[in-house]
């Protein structure tokens, strides 16, 4: 069974790696990580790259679509190779899914019409302009289409989906492999639980959290230079 985690750049190193950490462990499952090129690809917080080791060509046909979100969703919004390499691979793709607004690119390109869907908080509001039936559950099924809500509910998709491909106690047994089991110091892990504050100071930064303040893809930061003020 081949994996297949979209890579481009200024995309969310969780959205990518938390899946992959969960997806590798699936018995008789091979990842591979592919973009437009092959190479290294900055991740959105400008200090991290990670490694695209296969071009969309070379991977037609995955058994399972991952893509991720990031600041860098904003450049896949209107048809281009990236759009069609997942239009081609939905056609025979057992499991089509995606991580935070990593939706969106899914409902840009078609993928999403009529289906429910989930993406990070902040960019709701969007899935309801391609077609999607927004819901705020943070891992949805929708036939073999899955979308996970913001970021870290990326392991939780991945673990949901290992328990559909393989069982629950694969699943179970890769849970605990990585140890899974936050317990976060703060109970405000959704807008629903935080405080109103910081739900006002994250909705004030959208656009900065969103689309990004500085594109890191060609120079990377200086050391300790964030993209923002805001540490996300």
């Amino acid at each position: 069974m081949q994996i297949a985690v979209l890579l481009f750049d200024n995309v969310t190193a969780l959205d990518a790696v938390g899946p992959y950490e969960v997806l590798s462990r699936v018995p008789g499952a091979t990842v591979v990580f592919v973009g437009e090129r092959i190479g290294p690809v900055r991740a959105d917080t400008g200090s991290l790259s990670l490694m695209a080791d296969a071009t969309l060509e070379e991977v037609p046909n995955p058994d399972v679509v991952v893509i991720p979100g990031g600041f860098g969703q904003t450049r896949h919004m209107s048809d281009g190779a990236v759009h069609q390499w997942l239009r081609s691979a939905d056609t025979t793709s057992t499991w089509t899914t995606s991580v935070c607004t990593g939706s969106l690119i899914l409902g840009a390109a078609g993928l999403l019409h009529g289906r429910r869907a989930t993406t990070h908080w902040l960019a709701a509001d969007q899935l309801d302009g391609l077609g999607a039936n927004r819901t705020d559950q943070r891992v949805v099924f929708d036939g073999k289409y899955v979308t996970a809500a913001g970021v870290s509910a990326g392991i939780d998709m991945a673990l949901a989906l290992a328990g559909r491909i393989s069982g629950d106690m694969v699943a179970q047994a890769a849970q605990l492999g990585i140890e899974y089991d936050p317990h976060p110091p703060y109970n405000a892990g959704s807008p629903a639980k935080a405080p109103p504050g910081i739900v006002g100071l994250l909705r004030a930064s959208a656009g900065v959290i969103l689309s990004g303040e500085r594109d890191y893809s060609a120079s990377p930061p200086r050391p300790g230079q964030r993209r923002c003020g805001l540490v996300l």
